[in-house]
């Protein structure tokens, strides 16, 4: 009877842990991607992609993608599409531009304006959009258009550039050391030239941060009677995403330390990741998207909220044009050309779900870093642009293929 007994407790523990694992397997299934995606490409690429300038140009080449993914998931999880982030990123750039080398503005003065202006961008759309019932993909689409033209006439189909040295900082400037003598002990154990002291104590700090949440949030599960993830996938879990963080941070803090556009991302990630998941106007937007009209009948101010979420698209989108402008140092009137699909297919493949009402900020991120890798890798192997569509369409497709087998197997 003991035996037997033990054996069906195995069995229950086995089978939790098979149902935990079919309940979160998006969430696990996209770290697991991420991982072997990387090793896959720096076996491929004969350790380039892992190297401390390409991870930094990883970072800084997929910035504005991160930040608009940011934006478009708030959009999609509250059930509509924006199609002009692109469009509205290369008219913003154009704006900074015709601003600073032509008219001779303030660099301050000119990030205040394009950002204001992305905010009347978005509410423009939203307007539209909330008020009037319009179909978001209709208004956004029309968007594209008008502001990829308004982008053509702003430069009279010409590049401007270059910019000023404290604008071109917006994305290629780096945070400066606050902790040289770290720097050189670290650099001393490891038998380096250089380390970024304030880079590596920085990660300590985040991956210490990780746990003590993750231990926290575990507690109060328990404390609440919910469902607690099995210890094993806790610790392998935190282990690979504390492990990445302190790898990719020792690579930077060996290179350069910390891009500027690296630390706004993480900024804006928390935020985003806070309002999401820990406040009322986070919950809102996900009833929004999962029922609007419960969600009115509830007493939520569903076209406000709508409006909202386009009015913090379109100044996420203006942020992202001025560090894409500054990056390359140029602005030119195919700038973003293409780019919302990069970020919309960042967003599905993170685990957004078509009919929203359900994606993560983690997710997101995530999401984009994969698209970014591939891309990244692909290039380093000199695959030509046209097999590259072909393949990120397929990982699209694939992503929408398996929220749909998900959704269908669980009803």
């Amino acid at each position: 009877m003991t035996s037997e007994t033990a054996t069906g407790a195995g069995a229950a523990a086995g089978g939790a842990v098979r149902a935990y694992l079919t309940g979160h397997l998006r969430e696990y299934g996209l770290l697991i991607a991420l991982v072997a995606i990387m090793v896959f490409f720096q076996i491929l690429t004969d350790g380039t992609l892992l190297r401390p300038v390409n991870i930094t140009n990883l970072f800084l080449q997929n910035s504005y993608i991160i930040i608009m993914a940011l934006g478009m998931l708030i959009v999609i999880v509250g059930g509509n599409i924006d199609l002009s982030v692109g469009s509205v990123l290369g008219f913003v750039g154009a704006l900074a531009a015709v601003m600073i080398v032509n008219w001779q503005m303030p660099v301050w003065m000119t990030v205040i304006a394009c950002l204001l202006t992305g905010i009347v961008i978005g509410a423009a759309q939203g307007y539209w959009v909330a008020y009037w019932g319009i179909p978001s993909f209709i208004v956004t689409l029309a968007g594209m258009l008008v502001f990829r033209g308004a982008s053509l006439w702003l430069l009279e189909g010409q590049s401007i550039g270059p910019f000023p040295m404290e604008f071109q900082r917006l994305s290629t400037g780096f945070v400066p050391d606050l902790l040289p003598w770290l720097g050189e002990a670290l650099a001393a154990l490891a038998g380096v030239r250089r380390v970024h002291g304030l880079t590596m104590a920085l990660a300590a700090l985040a991956s210490a941060a990780i746990l003590w949440l993750g231990l926290r949030a575990r507690a109060r599960d328990r404390a609440y009677g919910m469902e607690l993830e099995p210890a094993a996938f806790f610790a392998l879990r935190n282990a690979i995403v504390i492990g990445a963080i302190l790898f990719l941070s020792w690579k930077l803090a060996t290179f350069r330390g910390l891009p500027n556009v690296l630390v706004t991302m993480a900024v804006l990630t928390l935020i985003y990741a806070f309002i999401t998941e820990r406040t009322t106007l986070g919950r809102r937007i996900y009833a929004l998207g999962g029922n609007r009209k419960a969600a009115a009948l509830s007493g939520i101010p569903t076209e406000r909220l709508t409006f909202l979420t386009f009015v913090n698209m379109g100044f996420l989108a203006a942020l992202a044009g001025l560090i894409y402008a500054a990056r390359l140092n140029v602005a030119t009137p195919k700038a973003g050309f293409a780019l919302e699909l990069d970020v919309i297919a960042a967003v599905f493949i993170g685990g957004a779900s078509m009919s929203g009402g359900v994606g993560r900020v983690v997710g997101a991120v995530v999401g984009a870093f994969i698209m970014g890798v591939m891309n990244n890798g692909m290039s380093i192997m000199g695959i030509g642009i046209d097999y590259q569509q072909m393949i990120k369409g397929l990982v699209l497709l694939a992503a929408v293929v398996f929220d749909v087998y998900n959704k269908r197997k669980q009803a």
